[in-house]
Parts: structure tokens; sequence; C-alpha cells
């Protein structure tokens, strides 16, 4: 049976009333032996999987109770961060609208409410608004609700959508009839939420997902009105490391059955004019040949790293020969430019580059008579195109923001090089003003010589004489980019004094594809001491000290943050982890875990035993030892199904039964909630303000 300690003791005052003061949760130790290789585990914790144990949620709510006292304090201010936060939000706003297939789409929230409501309007932006969903209505009698996947029909009657109410990824795709606004009874269960209409209007293409290990493997067709117990399957990835989906080309003429793992892809194609026809093999699967493809015309262009084109290159085929072998090269591989995407119109080819970190879009005509760079002059910023959905247009829609600098869209004109602003985010602060804010850029040297970028923003006025408290935040997985981006939530930290830094550490692609290579399998523990290296040269540079510096991840950042306590605790005076992803080898040892078997191409599958020592030298959960830990606040999700709550869940219980000083260590499991957290805008700024209060509270700043 779990213990929970209760100490009451008696208070010395005039009237002598008894204190009662809620201890630490201990969870009960069971021995759980874990052996492979010839290499024997002991887990204390393994019990807490357990998800339908009364033992198990008894532990978590105890977790939340210790929580919720040791945080009381705070209760207040968090309130006041949090409509803080919430204040500088324009709450009746709105994206800016795009024309699709005749209609205008946009998504606008309401004052007060927590979703979106997603609405077009026929031909002009002056027509009669319609509205296809109010996620405020449908959400209202759940605790957790995320829309996605809306796919309007092509002659523009009918729309699929999928919906998850419990946080675990698993849509139920409906359809609803635009024009009389029924939703139809069909339902179709555990899916991705994604789906792409044939051109008869009829027939539906989806992803299923396997019941237990969330993997999308299926492909359906569904014909609207059959019972999805009648749905054809399409196509069925059997390699356990890929995940399969579908959709439509910009072009409309396509449907692509595409499947990817880590470090292959592969695509099927079938004209959208043929519902029932057979798809087509595009290229024969190859070992590490990763490509995507888009149509345009007579030919498919392919973004690809064939050849050994590590930063990927452009290459072209015809619709009819679309083996590698016919693929021909149209912008070469580059050394130091990753090519990132590609955006293709009637008259021009748009490229997404990244050059020394820095983000480029590149504008060429077909004819060779027009070729530039778009300007871009900040020391470090954020820039990329955005929703351009039609090839008959000279005009361009990009995004652009800084760490001080508010997203805009703008609209542009790649004829004649002229812009028009769309869109700026509104700050609603009457105080605020971009100028008062510093970004820059510096450089910090790793234990093997390598210089790691950092992006800082502080406010003007900052001195760096050690004693500035400072938030320093990373990832470094799966080649995800942590671009340097404007955030209203952060002013909050700003404002009171901190500097906050995002450590592009290698396992992202800021330097490019080798960046992330040089981060990932066997290379993985560059990124934790990429990452320990940053904060050392911080405090070098006195932007801070051990004594006002603080960590930030989540889920594989937050593998991050485990490590780096583990091997560099004295650093840090706290540290935030986010659905932590930390107990490494036991997860990727357990094929029936979603997203596992994919993984082996990011991590290593300790299966094999070079991996599995490698891994088990680094993962947090395993490396847990007898030392001083800083203070820690841990978050999770009970239904996340990307770190299953219970790696957080032993990592704290470990840490309880080892660390050996009394620094903060706090566990908070959001019981409705998956990986991403509350699903409403506001609730979602409420989970930032518990963060945010417990490290400005170990600076001693309440107000």
């Amino acid at each position: 049976m779990l213990s929970l300690i209760f100490v009451a003791a008696c208070k010395s005052d005039k009237n002598t009333n008894l204190d009662t003061k809620l201890m630490p949760p201990k969870a009960e130790q069971k021995p759980e032996k874990l052996v492979i290789h010839n290499d024997e585990r002991i887990d204390n914790y393994y019990w807490l999987r357990e998800k339908e144990n009364p033992e198990v949620k008894e532990y978590l709510n105890q977790e939340n109770e210790y929580y919720d006292q040791e945080t009381a304090h705070t209760k207040d201010f968090q309130n006041d961060l949090f409509e803080e936060i919430k204040a500088r939000i324009k709450e009746d706003d709105s994206s800016v609208p795009y024309k699709l297939n005749g209609y205008w789409y946009q998504v606008r929230y309401e004052k007060g409410k927590d979703y979106p409501i997603y609405t077009r309007r026929k031909e002009t932006l002056d027509a009669d608004e319609e509205i296809m969903f109010d996620c405020n209505e449908m959400a209202k009698d759940y605790a957790y609700f995320n829309l996605n996947g809306i796919n309007v029909s092509p002659d523009n009657n009918f729309v699929a959508f999928g919906i998850d109410t419990v946080s675990r990824r698993k849509y139920t795709i409906q359809i609803k009839d635009l024009k009389t606004g029924e939703i139809l009874p069909t339902k179709i269960e555990t899916t991705t939420g994604g789906s792409t209409w044939a051109n008869d209007n009829e027939t539906l293409f989806y992803t299923r997902k396997d019941e237990q290990t969330l993997r999308s493997n299926q492909i359906f067709k569904h014909k609207k009105g059959d019972s999805p117990d009648n749905d054809e399957l399409i196509f069925e990835e059997s390699d356990e490391t890929f995940n399969a989906y579908v959709y439509k080309t910009k072009s409309r003429q396509f449907i692509v059955i595409g499947s990817s793992s880590t470090m292959s892809d592969e695509y099927r194609i079938l004209n959208a004019d043929d519902a029932s026809g057979e798809f087509k093999l595009f290229a024969k699967r190859e070992r590490g040949l990763e490509y995507d493809i888009a149509h345009f015309e007579d030919n498919f262009y392919i973004l690809t790293n064939k050849d050994e084109a590590q930063n990927f290159k452009l290459m072209k085929t015809s619709l009819s020969e679309t083996e590698v072998e016919n693929w021909v090269e149209v912008i070469p591989h580059r050394q130091k430019v990753l090519l990132e995407g590609i955006d293709i119109f009637k008259d021009y080819l748009v490229t997404s580059e990244r050059y020394n970190g820095l983000n480029r879009i590149h504008v060429q005509s077909w004819d060779g008579e027009t070729d530039y760079y778009l300007p871009f002059k900040s020391e470090t910023y954020t820039a990329g195109t955005s929703t351009n959905v039609d090839f008959d247009t000279q005009k361009l829609r990009y995004f652009y923001n800084s760490l001080t600098t508010p997203p805009s869209v703008y609209e542009f004109d790649m004829k004649n090089k002229t812009e028009t602003l769309l869109k700026s985010q509104e700050v609603q602060d009457p105080n605020f003003d971009q100028n008062n804010y510093i970004s820059e850029r510096i450089w910090a040297t790793a234990e093997d010589g390598t210089e790691i970028p950092v992006s800082l923003v502080y406010k003007k006025g900052i001195k760096r004489n050690g004693k500035n408290p400072l938030l320093q935040y990373g990832y470094g997985s799966y080649g995800a980019t942590m671009d340097p981006y404007f955030s209203t939530s952060r002013l909050s930290l700003l404002d009171r004094g901190f500097i906050y830094a995002i450590a592009h550490i290698r396992g992202g692609e800021y330097l490019g594809r080798d960046w992330y290579e040089n981060g990932k399998m066997l290379s993985k523990k560059n990124t934790f001491t990429d990452f320990i290296s940053v904060s050392e040269h911080l405090i070098e540079q006195k932007y801070t000290s051990k004594k006002h510096l603080y960590a930030m991840g989540g889920s594989a950042g937050g593998l991050l943050m485990g490590a780096v306590i583990n091997m560099a605790p004295d650093l840090y005076n706290g540290a935030v982890a986010a659905v932590p992803f930390v107990d490494v080898v036991t997860t990727m040892l357990d094929d029936s875990i979603p997203l596992t078997t994919g993984e082996y191409d990011e991590w290593g599958n300790p299966n094999n035993e070079e991996y599995y020592h490698y891994i088990k030298a680094y993962s947090p959960y395993d490396n847990v030892k007898a030392q001083d830990y800083p203070n820690l606040l841990v978050t999770t999700g009970f239904y996340d199904s990307q770190v299953q709550y219970w790696e957080p869940a032993k990592w704290v219980a470990k840490l309880r039964e080892k660390k050996t000083n009394n620094n903060k260590l706090l566990f908070h499991i959001n019981m409705d909630a998956g990986h991403g957290g509350a699903s409403g805008r506001f609730e979602a700024l409420k989970e930032v303000a518990e963060d945010y209060a417990f490290l400005l509270d170990l600076e001693g700043i309440t107000e």
C-alpha cells in the first residue's frame, strides 16, 4: 500500500493549534528485474505503468495535493500572472483570410472564449459569413477538446474533420453537410484526424492508427454515406519504423499516400479524378533516401537528399517516369545551405533555406530573369512562407517575427518587389514598446570546440554583472529547430528582469543537416554537453550566475533537462521539465508503446547492445544518483500518448528517493490532458503562469 506521511507538530503559540503539513509523497518500491544483454537493471517503480491500478492514481493524486500545498503561497501570484498574460492577447482576434476554390477561409476568436471559430465567405470578403465550426459550442461538454484535419470537398458542399476529446491523439472523423449544417451520423474511429477527398466529392481517403501503439499504419477509402465497417483498406505499412499518411497535391490533381521513417520516405500516387483506380509506386523504397514531392504541370518536383545531398537538393521528373534513375537536378546540393522547402507558382519557384542558422526566402522565375532573396537584416529572427494555395498568382505570403518583434504576415509581389503588411500581432499592453528590448546572438564553445549559437532577449538596462535571473531553453532532437520567436507570455519574465536564452544545440537543424546528425544516435550526448557549455558560457560572460540560472525543456527537451541536471546539477538553481521523455531505455525496449519503433533511427535500438549501453549511459531515469539536485518542477498529462505519464512519475519517485538536499521537487499531473497540455487558449496560459510563478518564486519575485 502506498504511504503518504502526515506529520503533526505542536506550535508553541497561545492557541496551541495543531499544524498538519503534507510531506512529499513516497511511492512504494516494488522491485522489477529487467535483464537484456546480460545486464541487469532493478526498477523499483516499474509498477507505476499500471494505469488502471487504483494505487497509481492514488499516488498521482497525492503528488497533485503536494504540489498544491507547496505552491499555495503563489496561487494569487499565479492568477495575477495569468490575468497579466491574458490581458496582452487580443481576445477578439482573427487570422489573415486566404482564398481557396472560390471561398475565403478565416479563423477567428471571440472575447472571453477559449476555442476558435472556423468560417468562410463565398467569393468576396464582403459576402455573408458561414460558420463551419464553433469549437466553443462543440467543446462545452469536454475537459479537453481538439479539432483538426478540416478538409472541404471539391464541390464545397461537405467538410470532413477530426475530433479528439481525450488528448490521446486518437481522432474520430466525421462529415458535415455545409448546405444544411447537419453532421452525418458516420463516425470513423482511431484515426489521425486528417483525410483527403477524391475529386468525385464522394470518396474520402483517411489514415487509421494501430489501437495499441497509435502508429498511423493503414490508409482506408470511405464512401460518403456508407458504414465505416465497409471501408476498403488501400494500403498497410508493415514496417514498424514507418508511419503512413495521405494528402492531395496543391494542384489538386493527385492523391498521395506517403510512408516515412526518420531516415526514409516512400510515396504512391493516384489521379484524383480516378477514385477507384490503383495507386502507383512513385519510387522504390531505399534505406536512407529522404524526399518530398510536389506536382506542377508536367513534372513532379522532388526535395531530396539523393546522392549524399545532406542539406538536400531539388530535382524533377516527368509524370510518367518517376523512378529515381529519372530524376534530374534543378537546384544542386550546397554544403552551407539547408534547403528546407519549396513553394511553386505559375511563374515563380520560391525556396525556403537556412544559412548560418538564419531563414532565407529565395525567389526565382521559371524563365530565369528573376533571382533574388527577400531582405531580412536582423541579427536573429524567424521567417518563412505562409499560406500559398494558388499557383496562378505573383503574390507570395510570408511571416516574420523575432525575439523583440511581434509576428507579422506580409504579401509580397514577386514581380514588382513590393510588399503589403496584412496583419501584425497586437500586444494589448499600452506600455509595450518593442524598442525597450534587446535581442542578440552569441556563440558558446562546446567541449569538442564546436561553436554553439545562442539567441538572447532582455530588457534594456540589464547589466552583465552576474546577478540577472536567466531562463535557458533547449530542445535538440528530431532535427526540430527552435527558432527565435516572439512571445507575449515571455514579457512577464523579461519585465521582471529575466534574460531569456535559446540554446541552438546539436540535434536540431539550426546550422544544417549535419547539426542534426551530430546530435542523434551515438552522438546524442552532444545535445546535453552543448547545453551545459552554453550555461557555462552565460555564467562566464556574467549574463547570470549559478544562483540565478534556470533551465527549461519539454518532451525530448525534458530528456535534455533530466540529462543535464544529472551531469551538472550545480549549474542551475532550478529547472522545469514538461512531459519529459526520461525513461529512455525501458521505453525504447517496449515496442508496444506508441512511437517506439519509429524512433529507432533517432535514439538507436537498444535491442542492439552497443545502443543499449550508450542510451543507458545518459537516460535520466537510469542515472539518478545520490547528489544535490536543483529545484525542479515536472509536469505531465495523464493521457499523454507521446511520453507516457509513468516516465515522469517514475523519475520523480526515484529523485525523491535519491536526492540529498531539500530543494523543491514538485510534480503536477493534468488528469484531463495529454502531451500538449490543456486544450483551450486560456487554460494553456494558466499552465504557463504556473511555470513562471515557480521560477519567479525561486528568485523571490512574487508580485
